[in-house]
């Protein structure tokens, strides 16, 4: 596995290799994001992965001082699933001087998620963005379990005529059904013991739905109450269309999502459930 840190040298070993497919990380890597590189190979010829954290997509009251960085053992598990490049970038890399252009996605960026970090999606459309510049990639691979942060980025392909192909891949869980994340390592013992509670909460608003019951904000109530219970602090349970993320209007909508951010400890946990009603899943 080649490693690169500079532009101009990452430039020159992607020249004449092919259909490239990316997969952007900020590191600290877990299964989830080797299943995506796994997935990357059957998309193109030369599998690329960078590393970067962001803090262009981190709020003042966020973790970007204490994310964890843990470079050797990422190159390790790379370079084990057979990742070609790694282009791992400085911060003084990537931004030579201070980021004056921004992307500026529309009002979704302000809802959810984007409610709790302010300017985060900017953040994160602006570095992707960058990145697909550097890296010139025909597919980028993306984890469904951010998944607000996938439907701005695939918006922001679509809208910006970039001949890039956007995948998503399914959330990988631990067998309680955690979804796995860099943050878990926040948790304690007993929090981690308890954390599968969100996920089990989101299947049950799912089952509900698929039932017939369309009161979803008396469902998003009762978990965000059984949560708050149980010692989280939730930012929002959320039932909203798969395709735009805004409020199902209509009782007949069947493709749908249910979303929650919640704090257990200093840990901020989100995660999905992708629910088709109409065929009972």
């Amino acid at each position: 596995m080649q490693i690169h840190s500079l532009i101009p040298e990452l430039r020159a070993a992607l020249q004449n290799r092919g259909r490239i497919a990316i997969v952007p990380t900020m590191g600290n890597l877990h299964a989830g994001h080797i299943a995506l590189m796994t997935q990357a190979r059957a998309h193109g010829n030369t599998v690329v992965a960078t590393i970067f954290v962001n803090r262009l997509q981190f709020g003042p009251n966020d973790d970007f001082d204490r994310y964890p960085r843990t470079f050797q053992a990422d190159c390790e598990k790379l370079a084990a699933a057979g990742v070609d490049v790694l282009f791992a970038p400085g911060e003084a890399d990537l931004y030579p001087e201070p980021q004056q252009y921004h992307v500026d996605p529309p009002e979704i960026q302000h809802q959810l998620d984007g409610a709790f970090r302010p300017g985060h999606f900017r953040g994160v459309a602006t570095v992707v963005l960058k990145l697909f510049n550097i890296v010139q990639p025909q597919v980028a691979l993306f984890g469904k379990k951010d998944y607000q942060q996938l439907l701005v980025l695939r918006n922001m392909t679509r809208q910006m005529a970039l001949p890039i192909e956007i995948v998503g891949g399914e959330t990988v869980r631990a067998d309680d059904g955690l979804a796995l994340s860099s943050r878990n390592a926040y948790l304690s013992g007993a929090e981690r013991a308890e954390a599968p509670r969100l996920q089990r909460l989101l299947k049950h608003i799912g089952t509900a739905i698929c039932d017939g019951n369309r009161d979803f904000v008396g469902l998003e109530s009762e978990a965000v109450g059984e949560l708050d219970r149980n010692g989280w602090k939730t930012d929002y349970v959320a039932v909203r269309r798969q395709s735009d993320l805004q409020v199902p209007q209509a009782p007949e909508e069947q493709a749908l999502v249910v979303l929650a951010a919640s704090r257990l400890g200093v840990a901020r946990l989100i995660d999905n459930v992708e629910i088709n009603a109409a065929s009972g899943h």
